[in-house]
C-alpha cells in the first residue's frame, strides 16, 4: 500500500495487522480518485471506516484540507495514527475510535458538513443504505459533495437514497465502488 498521487506520492502506508480489515487496493484507490477528482483545491473529508487511513490520506495528499478518521478497531486507530505521522499530516486530521453511528451523532453536534465521505465498512457487516440515509437526512454532506461507497459485489445499493442519487458504479472483481451525490450535481463521467 502506498500514497498514489499528490504531495506524498509514493509514500508507503502500513496495513492494519491481522485479518479484521481489508485494505483498499492501490488499483481501486486510483480508480476512485480518477472518478471523483483526481485532485482537490480544498475541502473536508470523513473516512467513516478508516481502516489503515489509506483513502483519507490519499485525499489529503491530493489537496483536501482536513480529514476526520473514525474506526472502532483499536489496531486500526493505531495504524491510522502511524500512517498519518509518517506522511506528516498530523495538523490536518482528527482521529476517533468509535462506532460509525455514534460518530455520526457526535458530528451532528458540531454542525459540520463534508465535501467527501468515504464508506468502506467490513463486507460482512454492512448497513450501507441506512448509513447513507442517516448522512443525507442529517445533511452531513455539502450540496456539491459526494459519498464514495466501497462494497462487495453481492450488495445491491438503490439508485436513490433520500436526496442522494447514485451517479456512478464501477466493479473491480469482488469490489464495487458506488458514488452518490445530491440529485442535481454531476461528477466526471470518464475514467
Amino acid at each position: 500500500m502506498r500514497v498514489i498521487s499528490g504531495k506524498r506520492k509514493g509514500h508507503p502506508l502500513r496495513a492494519v495487522p491481522g485479518q479484521s480489515t481489508r485494505p483498499t487496493t492501490d488499483k481501486v484507490k486510483e480508480s476512485i480518485f480518477n472518478m471523483i477528482g483526481p485532485y482537490f483545491n480544498e475541502g473536508i473529508g470523513l473516512d467513516l471506516f478508516g481502516g489503515s487511513g489509506g483513502l483519507g490520506i490519499e485525499a489529503l495528499s491530493r489537496g483536501l484540507d482536513k480529514v476526520i478518521f473514525v474506526d472502532r478497531d483499536h489496531k486500526a486507530i493505531q495504524t491510522i495514527r502511524s500512517n498519518v505521522q509518517s506522511v506528516h499530516f498530523e495538523d490536518q486530521v482528527e482521529i476517533y475510535r468509535n462506532d460509525a453511528e455514534k460518530a455520526i451523532k457526535a458530528l451532528l453536534k458540531r454542525d459540520i458538513q463534508f465535501d467527501i465521505i468515504f464508506l468502506d465498512p467490513p463486507y460482512k457487516n454492512q448497513k450501507l443504505k441506512a448509513l447513507i440515509s442517516i448522512l443525507d437526512s442529517n445533511q452531513l454532506i455539502k450540496e456539491d459533495g459526494m459519498i464514495v461507497v466501497e462494497h462487495a459485489d453481492d450488495v445491491q445499493l438503490p439508485d436513490q437514497i433520500g436526496r442522494l442519487v447514485k451517479k456512478r458504479e464501477e466493479s473491480y472483481g469482488l469490489t464495487v465502488i458506488s458514488i452518490y451525490q445530491i440529485a442535481e450535481n454531476r461528477i466526471k463521467e470518464n475514467v
